[in-house]
């Protein structure tokens, strides 16, 4: 299953330039994907991958996201960027398919050389050099702790099996449970481990901010997801997991206020992406399956709604030469189709019912409230800001006094609609929750 995408992929990158094909193929491929993903959760495993739900999901949604990307990204097209694309599509693919733990990592490291080269390559301004290095910096840090605790690992059980290392290996100190934590929390990213984010998100080209906010923050969920699974490693480290779950919830809060300061289009959704991941660090750390669930839903809702946030900052940028909320004025006399989308998506963003986002939220709370109730104070307000953000957002772009600053009174193209409505699509799934 997994080879047949990759080759329907790359035969569509190489070969077909008609958007229609890209459509039909993206259809049989969703279908075929729920048909995987319509199961308990179960895995089976051989010697070099594993195929379990959490992955099949994973797989969905990286395949669906880099068509969309395609579809989304047809005017600046070409061989390099393909090649790209192509890159990026590969090593996620592995990511989530191999149930060896030094592959995980190589190919989870190796996701951020592709990412980089669209940044640098296809970035708008000189300063997308910073947003790299930044991304680089704060990611490769990160993640070389877990490096050497793979290399401790092997050396101690001569294996580097997820699921063996499970059953020979489970003693775990404090300090290696951080050190394991640390890359997948930064890559989430965390509050304070997230200041690369918004850089890489304002420099970054459309494609490299909805791969992104859709595919590449969840690498981070992924990996809290297997290591739990495969290790147990919060069930004996209580001080460990009572402070990650409160630098999380606290920054929710505060990556929330940081939102309504923001001034530029992509930065705002970026603060809102951080805000938003913090709700699946904690369902990822706290073990339990309810919490698993949501943190899983959330995810997968944020996923589609960040990159189609994106999508429109884009789509409005193209409209004004801008992305400051300063000069974004009265799109909804101007461009009426255009702020539906707005609205659509920022109601989503919210998690307004009935939407996924807020299925995920529902199912946090439970969690929270067995937690501290003062946890469940913060998630209250952090539910509050979010309406707040959004509507600002909305009501910023949309009402008011036309810009005089308008290039031209284009509406959106049937291409742009498209990409649009298949982000849409996903969301609804929303009315087959069992």
């Amino acid at each position: 299953m997994i080879l047949s995408i990759v080759f329907l992929v790359l035969f569509c990158f190489i070969f077909i330039q008609s958007w229609i094909f890209l459509l039909i193929m993206l259809t049989t491929m969703t279908l075929s994907c729920l048909l995987i993903m319509n199961q308990n959760f179960s895995y089976s495993l051989n010697m070099m991958s594993s195929n379990n739900t959490m992955s099949n999901l994973m797989l969905f949604l990286t395949v669906y996201l880099i068509l969309l990307v395609v579809l989304a990204t047809k005017s600046y097209s070409s061989m390099k960027y393909n090649c790209m694309l192509i890159m990026l599509l590969g090593f996620l693919i592995f990511t989530f398919t191999t149930s060896n733990i030094f592959y995980f990592y190589i190919f989870f490291e190796a996701s951020l050389i592709p990412t980089l080269a669209l940044i640098v390559g296809w970035g708008y301004q000189p300063e997308r050099l910073q947003a790299g290095v930044y991304m680089m910096i704060y990611t490769v840090l990160a993640s070389l702790p877990l490096l050497a605790m793979i290399s401790i690992l092997y050396s101690l059980t001569n294996t580097s099996d997820f699921y063996l290392l499970k059953d020979i290996y489970n003693t775990w100190s404090s300090i290696s449970v951080v050190f394991i934590y640390l890359a997948f929390l930064v890559k989430l990213p965390i509050y304070s481990g997230h200041l690369w984010l918004p850089k890489a998100h304002v420099e970054a080209p459309l494609a490299g901010s909805m791969i992104l906010a859709g595919v590449l923050l969840k690498l981070g969920g992924y990996g809290l997801v297997m290591m739990n699974m495969s290790f147990c490693l919060g069930g004996n480290h209580h001080l460990v997991t009572s402070v990650i779950i409160s630098i999380s919830m606290w920054g929710s809060l505060l990556a929330s206020m940081m939102c309504m300061r923001q001034v530029d289009v992509k930065s705002f959704v970026a603060y809102s992406s951080v805000s938003h991941m913090s709700l699946v660090i904690l369902g990822t750390i706290y073990q339990q399956s309810w919490s698993l669930s949501s943190a899983v839903v959330t995810m997968f809702a944020h996923a589609f709604s960040s990159s189609a946030l994106f999508c429109l900052a884009y789509y409005t940028y193209e409209k004004i030469s801008s992305r400051s909320l300063l000069y974004i004025k009265g799109f909804l006399s101007l461009f009426p189709m255009l702020s539906i989308m707005w609205f659509l998506f920022t109601c989503i963003n919210m998690a307004a019912p009935p939407t996924l986002n807020l299925l995920g939220e529902m199912m946090i709370i439970p969690v929270l409230s067995e937690i501290s109730m003062g946890m469940l104070g913060v998630m209250g307000v952090c539910i509050f800001l979010s309406a707040v953000y959004n509507m600002m957002l909305y009501l910023n772009v949309n009402h008011g006094k036309p810009s005089e600053y308008v290039l031209g009174a284009n509406q959106l193209s049937s291409n742009q609609l498209l990409v649009l409505v298949m982000h849409l699509v996903p969301l609804l799934f929303i009315l087959k929750t069992n």
